[in-house]
This record gives C-alpha cells, structure tokens and sequence, in this order.
C-alpha cells in the first residue's frame, strides 16, 4: 500500500508568546500542497526486526530510531501490537525547508498503518497520536487548510481556496537552525484577527499585511532568499513568502505562465510548480 505524502506552506507565521514550556505560541494558516513523498508499506520479516526502513532519494541520514516514521510505528506498536513491517520512504519534499515534509512522513504513516491493518483509529485518536511526534505533525491527520494557533498543534478548519492559482515553491538549499530562527525573534501578540483577515482579503492584498516572522533575519543572513522572493514579485507573483523558518519561499500566481517562466529562472534549485491544490493523499 501506498500513500502520497504531501507538504504545508505558511500563509503567515507570527510568533506570539514564549510560553512556561519553552516553547512558542504561534498564529498561522497551513495550506497544503502536492509536493509529495511517497510512502509503501508491506509486511516485513520479524525475524529481523519488527520495523525496516529504506529510504530512497534523501539527503539526511540518521538512526532508524530517530526516524519519525519509526517513531509512528512504535506508538502504534506499543498499543496494538503491530505486526513486523518494511516502510520504503522516496524523498522529494526537501528537508528542513520548512514545508513540514518530515512531520508528514510520520502522520502519513500513522494513517497507513491504520488503514494496512484495519485499526479503526478515529481521525481525532489519531490527531492525538500526531502530536506526540510533532506540533506541526496533527495538521497532516486532516490534511486540510486550516488555522493555527497553540505550538501548531490546535487546528481550526478555515475556507481558503488556492486551486484556480498556480503556487511555485523554490528551496535554494539553505539550511536554517530552527533554534537560531528562533533566537532572533521578538514574541509579539497580533493586533488583528488573522483567520478572520485572510479570508475576507483577496490573495492580490495579502502582502499588505501578511508577512513571516522568521523571513527578516533570515534574509538579512542568506540575501538570496530575498532575492528570490523578489523575483517573484516582479515576474507577477501576487503573494510570496518564506515558509515556516525556511529557507523555501513560495509565490502565488493567478498566471500560470508566469509562474512558468519564473521557475525557468530557478532551474539550479529544487522547486516544484503546483497546478492545483488536488493535495488530499489516496491510497494505492
């Protein structure tokens, strides 16, 4: 069985307290969008090990352990007792790009678990399970847009539609620390409504007002995410953004051959041009 494991960007992230726990509370829209992993299960050999994974195409290497995919499955196991599995992961979503790509994995597997060995996990369960591997892990559960407040963890669905736009993501390959992104940030409570704002304003007026609170240092650091992010704008972008704490910027097209052409001008880095928000994940 297989599962198309896709990606979130930020419709603006705004860092808005640090709490007791030392983490941060945030505000955010996720929106997903197909640029897809790919996820197989099958049964594996459980005189070998109870969990085998073989990834393919990925540029980071780790202890099976430490795998967030692994780390579904043992919290499966621990109740249901799994049998032994082989995962084959195929990588395309970059990592730490700020996409999510690696919290997907994990709640993909979640739900291919439950589906491969009829489990009969509710959508809410499984949100719990999520949220033990990740803040952002719960929002691929549901795997719609939706608004975000909490670590990432607390989920309102909200009625956005991207699918009559073209959205262009460009990953240049940076790599930012998540803990010196956060470093850099001021907390700051938000003086408007952001679910409500983004709503009722059309994409074109977005840039007035929504914006990511990681983006300025990250590109007083590494101009060219600025640059590309510019680019963008002046090739006919009617939004662009930083995702997450980066470094893939995104712009939102309603010309599909602009966006086109602005990805021709990208063609060094990982990028990927989505047609449509068709992002729901189906099994195979």
């Amino acid at each position: 069985m297989i599962s198309f494991s896709n990606c979130k960007i930020n419709l603006g992230l705004y860092i808005t307290a640090k709490r007791n726990d030392g983490f941060h509370d945030l505000e955010s829209v996720f929106y997903p969008v197909a640029w897809n992993d790919a996820i197989e299960i099958e049964l594996g050999n459980s005189t070998t090990s109870k969990f085998e994974l073989l990834e393919y195409n990925s540029s980071v290497t780790s202890n099976v352990k430490e795998n967030l995919c692994y780390k579904a499955y043992a919290l499966l196991d621990a109740k249901y007792n799994l049998p032994a599995v082989k995962l084959h992961l195929l990588k395309t979503i970059p990592a730490g790009a700020g996409l999510g790509g690696g919290s997907s994995n994990a709640s993909h597997t979640l739900k291919l678990l439950n589906t491969f060995f009829n489990l009969t996990i509710s959508s809410q369960e499984l949100c719990a399970y999520a949220a033990q591997l990740g803040s952002d892990c719960p929002f691929f559960i549901d795997n719609i847009p939706a608004y975000v407040t909490g670590r990432g963890e607390k989920l309102t669905p909200i009625d956005i539609d991207l699918s009559a736009y073209s959205i262009l993501l460009i990953n240049p390959g940076i790599h930012i620390s998540t803990a010196e992104a956060f470093s850099k940030i001021n907390p700051t409570p938000l003086d408007f409504n952001l679910k409500e704002k983004i709503r009722s304003t059309p994409v074109g007026e977005w840039k007035s007002f929504l914006k990511n609170d990681f983006e300025k240092s990250a590109i007083e650091k590494h101009s060219l995410i600025g640059e590309i992010k510019e680019t963008m704008y002046a090739n006919g972008a009617l939004y662009a953004s930083m995702s997450g704490s980066g470094s893939t910027v995104f712009g939102i097209f309603e010309d599909h051959k602009q966006a086109e052409s602005t990805l021709a001008k990208f063609n060094t880095f990982k990028s990927k041009l989505v047609y449509s928000t068709n992002y729901l994940s189906e099994f195979i």
